[in-house]
């Protein structure tokens, strides 16, 4: 055990409260993934009386634990696996665990977030002091009633043992721990006593999930709600000049319009109602700033590319002494277009404004941030905001901006009514924040078979790098390194997309490093290694990653894919690439098929510290690798006098289930503190592939998407 501060607040800790009956539930419960809610019934006896212990858990007098999940849940699995952590430190059965989801509580919670991979790193150590905590309290109170110490007595799935052979359930003694004072220190168990962390446990909304029943935030139903879309100008750039109304209001079921800024909301008592009016309004819309188009934006971000950064991210040595005096220059411009967010789920959300309070409720992935934004624009206080967190249907870094929300809100204050905003797929694609369109610049200077120069440059879209990129490998290795970006003011929203600005880094940094190994006539992988080794050697505390650590990846992805060993008619490319906390290294295989580089298969090997729930793991490393090879090969979005050309699924291209490589993930076993993992699997993807459709084809691959290149 390891003793740790617990930094819980008093305010978590309720003094013998009691709830009475299983209504509390909310319905999230389950004892394995596949088992339908009847069979939950039988198998799971809900108590007659629940417990407080604290803001995180509470225990049925059965024996039965609900946990909270504080964090958004977007697809990455934290309200299973951040359940799980609590569980481990409590030591109860997790056949006895029922989650609920948690709704906005700052006090209660830090970090209600769900971006940057952050979620189980950030709430890492809270989480577990939680567990411990009320493990400690129900041990204290247990040890009290037998008159005994309480390091007498042990643990084991909801049961306290004594050392005289006493025993007795959590839900026995659950209503005297509440009364005992939180001790200042809690010990926390070492990784070799798990039990429930780093064992593979089921999503626990599994079964609402694949049978349809209300969940997400698009399901929401409240008494008297009506139901609202929007419409918003058409181009980017454009502003409402006047519009008509009336053939919208005939429509049977619509109740209101509403003009808001320069928006028109439709209300209705459905949504097909509600969409029918907004497609019979009649809007005038004028232009207000200029209308961009991306051959504009083309032209303008490589004239960037070619101008000197004011205030660069990382200046080492003297860069243009370093080109001058080179044996070889090597030079390259990587381009990557505006990419829509495209979850599932459309953006919508739940308000209902009323003069004493406000109830939100919908998918957001800052929640304290959309109440913040609420409050803000109606004037009111936050503390008159109540939020409650849905699961949502992917985000991908769309419902970190809380304009929906807003929406929403505004909408429900001038209607007088609670509704519903709903945006279709057509407003989500034509109406979003996007990734930006950005354009790299790479050159490296090489002196007598040694890299002595490199520099790097941005260019992108209302955007620029954030600082910590420019210290991640290859800097600190380069004796004149120039790391610097330039931002184009735009009206197009854009704003953070999955792996904000590493998924296109990574694909720079890791196609051109391997253009540097052909040149110095190394092997890639061992180039790496080699390189990586005199990073243990730099003082420099400015550097992100542990060379050790992606040491260690790249040496498990080279193992598990054979490299160099690969069969005839089969050609490999690698990539290795630091980001969200995680080191990952990628192997990827192709092959020719009518003459064209075809995917067949990633190895991956990733180090994110200890693994919560391997199951969960293994499934966000395989859908980040075929979204990062999917959008690498075809996402695309252009813009033609503000409006985008793209604005529902039968026309954007995402990749098809056929087209999907084998993935094989191996982790990293480690007893490190965890890591991020929704995102840092993405990033090293394109790269590995562009780099074995070289070896295959001799074509290197520069732009996105790959099939304008490929074709």
């Amino acid at each position: 055990m390891t003793l740790v501060k617990t930094h819980i607040s008093r305010r978590s800790f309720f003094k013998s409260t009691v709830i009475v009956g299983g209504g509390m539930l909310l319905g999230f419960n389950w004892l394995t993934a596949c088992k339908r809610e009847e069979e939950l019934a039988k198998a799971l006896v809900l108590p007659d009386e629940w417990f407080d212990i604290n803001a995180f858990l509470k225990i049925g007098d059965n024996g039965v634990v609900t946990i909270m999940a504080p964090n958004p849940e977007i697809g990455q699995n934290v309200k299973t696996s951040l359940p799980m952590i609590v569980a481990e430190e409590l030591d109860v059965d997790w056949s006895n665990v029922v989650v609920e989801q948690a709704p906005l509580d700052t006090e209660a919670y830090t970090r209600q977030v769900a971006g940057g991979s952050q979620s189980i790193r950030q709430g890492w150590d809270g989480l577990r002091r939680a567990g411990a905590t009320a493990r400690y309290l129900l041990v204290a109170a247990a040890a009290a009633k037998w008159g005994i110490d309480p390091g007498d007595c042990t643990t084991s799935n909801g049961v306290i043992s004594g050392k005289n052979g006493e025993k007795i359930g959590y839900g026995e003694i659950a209503t005297e721990a509440a009364g005992i004072e939180i001790p200042d220190e809690v010990a926390l168990k070492e990784s070799t006593e798990y039990k429930i962390i780093g064992t593979g446990r089921g999503n626990v909304d599994i079964d609402k999930i694949i049978t349809g029943k209300p969940l997400y935030g698009i399901d929401t139903r409240k008494e008297g709600m009506q139901y609202a879309v929007v419409l918003r100008p058409p181009a980017f750039g454009q502003k409402l000049v006047s519009f008509d109304d009336s053939e919208a209001r005939k429509v049977n079921g619509v109740t209101d319009v509403i003009r808001f800024g320069n928006k028109i909301a439709v209300l209705a008592k459905s949504t097909w109602p509600a969409i029918k009016g907004k497609k019979a309004l009649r809007a005038q819309w004028a232009v207000d700033t200029p209308l961009e188009s991306t051959a504009q934006h083309d032209t303008a971000l490589l004239a960037m590319l070619d101008k000197p950064v004011s205030e660069p991210m990382r200046k080492d040595g003297d860069v243009d002494k370093a080109f001058s005096e080179a044996d070889q220059v090597l030079e390259r411009v990587y381009e990557a277009p505006f990419l829509p967010h495209n979850p599932m789920e459309p953006m919508n959300f739940y308000a209902d404004v009323r003069e004493d309070k406000i109830e939100l409720q919908g998918p957001t992935q800052t929640p304290a941030g959309a109440r913040g934004d609420v409050a803000r624009l109606l004037d009111r206080k936050e503390e008159e905001i109540s939020l409650m967190i849905t699961r949502q249907g992917g985000g991908f870094g769309r419902r970190l901006y809380n304009d929906f929300a807003e929406e929403a809100a505004e909408i429900s204050s001038l209607a007088h009514t609670p509704i519903q905003l709903l945006f279709t797929r057509e407003d989500d694609m034509t109406a979003g924040t996007y990734r930006p369109m950005t354009k790299y610049k790479v050159r490296a200077a090489i002196k007598d078979g040694q890299i002595t120069g490199y520099q790097l440059t941005e260019a992108a879209m209302s955007s620029h790098l954030y600082d910590s990129i420019a210290n991640f490998f290859p800097a600190g290795l380069i004796p004149n390194f120039l790391f610097g970006a330039h931002a184009l003011e735009s009206n197009i929203t854009t704003g953070a997309w999955r792996a904000p600005h590493t998924n296109f880094h990574a694909f720079v940094d890791q196609t051109f490093f391997d253009e540097l190994a052909e040149a110095l006539k190394a092997d890639p992988v061992q180039m790496r290694l080699d390189m990586l080794e005199k990073v243990k050697e730099i003082q420099d505390d400015r550097i992100q990653y542990s060379p050790e650590r992606l040491q260690g990846v790249i040496r498990l992805a080279a193992e598990k894919g054979n490299w160099g060993k690969a069969p005839e008619g089969v050609y490999q490319g690698f990539s290795a690439y630091y980001c969200h906390n995680t080191h990952v290294a990628e192997l990827a295989e192709v092959v020719l098929k009518d003459g064209k580089p075809v995917l067949k298969k990633i190895y991956c090997a990733i180090d994110c510290g200890i693994v919560v729930n391997p199951l969960a793991a293994r499934n966000q490393a395989e859908g980040g690798i075929i979204d990062g090879i999917g959008h690498a090969m075809f996402g695309d979005l252009t813009f033609s006098d503000g409006q985008p050309s793209y604005n529902n699924f039968d026309t954007y291209r995402l990749i098809r289930m056929s087209e999907a490589p084998e993935v094989e993930v191996h982790f990293v076993e480690s007893d490190i503190a965890p890591t991020g993992l929704g995102e840092p699997p993405f990033p090293p993807a394109a790269p590995a592939f562009a780099n074995a459709v070289y070896k295959a084809t001799g074509k290197r691959l520069s732009k996105f998407p790959f099939v304008k290149s490929l074709e």
